[in-house]
């Protein structure tokens, strides 16, 4: 095993500045919809959205389809020829006034009737071509989630999928409907067919060259990919914007995306990944001046080193951060990194050291008044002298702690336990 670093840095000679100057480079929804089960020679529901007397409630599993319900209505024209700007006008204004009606029910705490008014109005937006019907669908579709109304949701789902597999078998899909049906898509919460629609949005804004549309389309994909815990392709979504960031010299979205970076890889445990981002971000922390963020990342980084079994490096970074958190005033970060600091040199069987460790942080503790450190820092000398058979000193730091504990009225039987197990290893 490696020897590593031993030097404590002293807080009051904090070598911070020099450090600054040192280049970095090495230091919701789970939710997917079931399929739909229709049942196809059911009785239409009443108008009233009421059953009939002496009639049971359907279940939900064998109620028709209510978008696909064929109700004459009387805001239609009887004539079977194409609507005229005018009439579409009025169809429309007259839909309009039937979202308002249905909204007023909802409010008023009649959701089964809001629905059934929706119902009519999403069956009369087909007349008016898909891309109104799309963006009605999106609107009702997140009421309904909203409102936890699955099967609702569910319809609507099925027939946002139903357009756009119609628009493409008859080759009538365009960027305005895509763009459209990617919306709606999220507003059902759908993340999978969404994505897929973006990306067909993405590949034409590339065709065009559109660097400004790409990365707007970039970041809604990614945030998809992290609702839908999607961690590996959101890590490529957000390297690409990465990547452009860094092109255009935008430093405030390069840090936004270098701190998505390091959560999905932290999240998926990839060390080695996490750390060049880490590096990076750390890197671009001292060129904004924001030195505030950085002990805390060094403690990250530290670990990274000491999941990689890089101890040295290890040792080194969490008393850089050490250093730097005590420069300023983070007092819970610099006890934090020395705790880490003293536990990687007991886990590895260098306890003189780690009790070197522990011993800076008891004084760091005390000047800082954090009442917690001292006590746990007691219990982990406590347990290196106990492993080392020095009975007395173990009893000492027992001692320590449980005072502490009283105070705080915390651990109190736990380090009375200690004391005894102390006192009986002694007496054998």
């Amino acid at each position: 095993m490696n020897t590593m670093t031993k030097v404590i840095i002293n807080p009051l000679q904090s070598k911070f500045l020099r450090w600054g100057k040192t280049a970095l480079w090495t230091v919701a929804f789970l939710l997917c919809f079931s399929s739909l089960v229709l049942a196809a020679d059911q009785k239409p529901k009443p108008a009233n959205g009421k059953p009939q007397q002496n009639e049971k409630p359907q279940p939900e599993e064998f109620r028709p389809n209510p978008l696909e319900l064929k109700i004459p209505d009387p805001l239609l024209p009887k004539k079977k020829e194409p609507l005229t700007p005018e009439e579409r006008s009025q169809l429309r204004a007259s839909l309009d006034q039937l979202n308002t009606q249905a909204t007023g029910l909802l409010q008023a705490n009649k959701p089964d009737e809001a629905f059934d008014i929706w119902y009519r109005e999403l069956r009369l937006r087909r007349v008016l071509g898909p891309l109104e019907e799309v963006t009605a669908l999106g609107r009702v579709g997140t009421i309904a989630w909203e409102n936890n109304r699955k099967f609702d949701a569910d319809v609507i789902s099925q027939r946002l999928l139903a357009i756009q597999q119609e628009a493409e078998q008859k080759k009538t899909m365009n960027l305005e409907l895509l763009q459209a049906l990617a919306q709606a898509y999220q507003q059902v919460r759908l993340p999978e067919p969404a994505v897929k629609a973006y990306q067909q949005i993405l590949a034409d804004q590339r065709q065009r060259g559109d660097a400004a549309a790409q990365e707007e389309t970039l970041k809604t994909i990614a945030q998809l990919q992290m609702a839908w815990f999607d961690y590996p392709n959101a890590a490529a979504t957000y390297e690409e914007l990465l990547t452009l960031a860094t092109a255009k010299g935008d430093r405030v979205s390069e840090v936004n995306y270098l701190q998505q970076l390091v959560y999905i890889y932290d999240k998926a445990q990839k060390p080695e990944n996490a750390l060049r981002q880490k590096q990076r971000l750390a890197e671009a922390y001292l060129n904004q001046k924001d030195y505030t963020n950085l002990p805390a990342l060094k403690i990250a980084i530290a670990g990274d080193y000491e999941a990689l079994k890089q101890l040295d490096l290890a040792s080194q970074t969490y008393q850089e951060a050490y250093s730097l958190a005590w420069s300023l005033q983070q007092f819970a970060y610099a006890s934090e990194a020395l705790g880490k600091l003293g536990a990687l040199y007991h886990a590895h069987n260098q306890p003189e050291f780690a009790l070197q460790v522990y011993d800076v942080l008891l004084k760091s503790a005390q000047q800082s008044y954090d009442y917690y450190a001292l006590m746990n820092t007691y219990d982990q000398m406590g347990q290196i002298y106990l492993e080392q058979k020095k009975y007395p000193q173990a009893l000492t730091a027992f001692q320590n702690g449980l005072a502490l504990a009283k105070s705080l009225q915390y651990q109190e039987n736990y380090f009375a336990t200690q004391i005894d197990r102390v006192n009986q290893q002694s007496s054998q």
